[in-house]
């Protein structure tokens, strides 16, 4: 009865909220795509609006649409520039390579970090087409493991705003606080409360890092407009004593706030955003503590659009580079014997993601398929497959490498904490005791390896693979829920792009330079699921979902201003 109920209220929701295209416009910019960002339009011209039309000096300071020595001759007449530019006119792509020249220069990643955040700052345009263009190398920088750093650091480093933080001090007035961030038309909100940045632990307030990160990779890797998205920290203190203590922390000066507290400013939160944003917003839960983030998808799960990246996001890139295994070694997930070393969120939420894959391959039950996973040592299931999820750096030792190298011809090893310092084992490591047999994933990229004749290339098991397509599926569909069956599609979609050349090189997961097409992929085969599962609202659907996901990305080219 309580399906009929809640299939019902989805229904009339999705009418409700059901949005008609006209099927006649043929391929624009995606959805409220207000000042022309998106790869459909970027031939057009466009009027630099901000509150104004911007020009003069205050053209130059505003990010958004800024060009620093890439404006016209033509734009600096119109625009009242003459004078405020050295008189030289250059390429976005001389920028490009100018950018990338200083940034190589610095030898410390925090300080390529802050180079990159500043120029963020600067001139949007240019910040995303250098990471783009430069995917392979800029990633580590933006994010993880350099993120972390960044946030251990915050209090030093912080400039300027970037995003929303909401403490214990604005209960009562979220939505107000909410409302004086600029950007109406926001998509997606990454939130943090800073308990558990990746595997750093309680870092407060300065946790504000990790969304500011995210969102960058969102529009980044799938093409979620920068204007569309809001990185906010729900500060309720922090029970990390050295940054009590610290003179430069920017956070509240307390013990975190737990029980009813708690509950009551996220329920607050929660309620402001959809009242604020509407019933399509997607809410990205990050580094919560594991009590709360369990607690938190559970609660909202049924009421709002969200997503939690350290339990799903991480079991669907698991998940993705287990089949792509099992497709180039022969056999089936239902064959394998699967070993988690840590039980948190990410473990947790990859055991029964796997569960669900072999339910739906074998149509075996649930409560059958969940025997094969352990999430304990137990010295007699003899693994053939040993996923770290622990958050503590080189338990995989030489010992249970070795075992597993003797109980399986290819060992699969999935070292999956972050940062570096906290992954099982390095990859040298895994080749090395497993005399070059094993198949290796982990958390933070390692580089290629070289043992006997071969050169193995390490996969990263990185959920920016997942989260940046799911979220433009969810949102160029108009989804007003997540389903664990939109996480099966991301990891089949994405394991339907690793090449057989790929997996020689030892790749359980395709090279990360053509991301923007893997991320098309999946935000198709996502949005496919939720028109399938009757969860859309963008209707009718586009006829060629890859084509539609890839003209809705946001394009860093530079635009014509009238």
């Amino acid at each position: 009865m309580a399906t009929d109920e809640s299939t019902a209220t989805l229904k009339e929701m999705r009418d409700g909220y059901a949005e008609v295209v006209d099927p006649k416009s043929g391929v624009s910019g995606g959805v409220q795509d207000v000042y022309g960002e998106d790869t459909a339009t970027e031939d057009q011209p466009v009027t630099p609006w901000s509150v104004s039309v911007a020009s003069g000096y205050s053209l130059l300071r505003d990010p958004h649409h800024n060009k620093g020595l890439a404006f016209s001759e033509k734009e600096r007449n119109s625009h009242y520039l003459r004078g405020l530019l050295p008189p030289t006119v250059i390429s976005q792509e001389l920028q490009v390579k100018k950018m990338l020249h200083n940034i190589r220069q610095y030898q410390v990643p925090l300080q390529k970090y802050m180079a990159m955040m500043d120029l963020q700052e600067r001139n949007q345009k240019l910040f995303y087409k250098l990471l783009i263009d430069n995917v392979e190398e800029l990633l580590p920088i933006v994010y993880t493991p350099t993120v972390g750093e960044a946030c251990q650091k915050y209090g030093s480093i912080y400039s300027r705003p970037q995003g929303v933080f909401i403490s214990l001090k604005d209960k009562g007035k979220v939505l107000e606080v909410l409302r004086n961030w600029p950007e109406k038309n926001i998509q997606v909100i990454v939130v943090t409360d800073g308990e558990r940045i990746l595997g750093l632990g309680d870092l407060g307030c300065h946790g504000m890092g990790i969304p500011v990160g995210k969102l960058s990779l969102y529009t980044a890797l799938g093409g979620i407009r920068p204007s569309a998205c809001l990185p906010v920290t729900i500060d309720v203190g922090t029970n990390n004593e050295k940054l009590l203590d610290d003179e430069f922390y920017i956070g509240l000066r307390q013990k975190r706030a737990i029980g009813q507290e708690y509950a009551e400013l996220l329920h607050e939160f929660m309620t402001a955003v959809k009242q604020n944003y509407g019933e399509r917003i997607l809410i990205q839960f990050e580094d919560f503590a594991n009590h709360n983030a369990f607690d938190l998808l559970e609660k909202y799960g049924t009421t709002h659009l969200v997503f939690n990246d350290d339990i799903q996001g991480t079991a669907s890139v698991v998940l993705a580079g287990l089949i792509s295994a099992m497709k180039f070694l022969g056999g089936s997930l239902a064959d394998q014997r699967f070993l988690f070393l840590g039980a948190g969120e990410a473990g947790t939420g990859i055991a029964e993601l796997i569960a669900l894959e072999i339910s739906k391959q074998t149509n075996m039950p649930l409560e059958e398929t969940r025997k094969k996973i352990w999430l304990v040592d137990s010295k007699a299931i003899k693994p053939t497959i040993l996923i770290g999820t622990s958050g503590q750096g080189r338990t995989f030792t030489k010992e249970v490498v070795e075992a597993m190298a003797s109980l399986n011809e290819k060992p699969i090893i999935f070292s999956l904490s972050n940062p570096t310092s906290q992954s099982e084992c390095t990859a040298e490591e895994a080749y090395t005791w497993s005399q070059g047999r094993a198949i290796f994933a982990s958390g933070s990229p390692f580089d290629p390896f070289e043992y006997g004749d071969n050169v193995f290339v390490p996969g990263q098991a990185n959920n920016a693979y997942i989260f940046p397509g799911l979220g433009l599926g969810l949102i160029m569909s108009g989804a007003i829920r997540v389903h664990d069956d939109m996480l099966l599609a991301a990891a089949e979609a994405l394991a339907g792009q690793v090449t057989q050349e790929n997996f020689d090189k030892g790749l359980l997961y395709p090279p990360f330079k053509n991301i923007r097409k893997i991320s098309a992929h999946i935000a198709a085969e996502v949005a496919a699921k939720a028109y399938e599962l009757g969860l859309a609202t963008r209707l009718p659907p586009p006829k060629d979902l890859v084509k539609y996901a890839e003209s809705c990305m946001y394009s860093p080219a530079y635009r014509t201003y009238r």
